[in-house]
């Protein structure tokens, strides 16, 4: 089943599943797929000290609802993306 994010309305957050595919997370952060998955390299590559939070699930990479909303919260204290 396919996430749909785009359209007249857009869910809320806690419409979204508690993980997400790494392509799901990136219609979310309106970004693209290699950039999302560029990013997921980079949390990987760094011990979690920067890019985007992913989890490994098996063979599967998987980024929580959760991780999602702290990097959208301007309050938020986690490292954001490099550009």
């Amino acid at each position: 089943m396919a996430l749909r994010l785009l359209g007249d309305e857009h869910p809320s957050f806690e419409d979204l599943p508690l993980v997400l595919t790494v392509e799901e997370a990136a219609a979310v952060l309106r970004i693209g797929r290699s950039a999302a998955y560029d990013q997921a390299r980079i949390f990987r590559a760094t011990n979690g000290a920067e890019g985007l939070l992913v989890i490994c699930v098996g063979r599967n990479l998987r980024v929580p609802r959760a991780a999602l909303e702290r990097l959208l919260d301007p309050g938020s204290s986690i490292k954001r993306p490099a550009s």
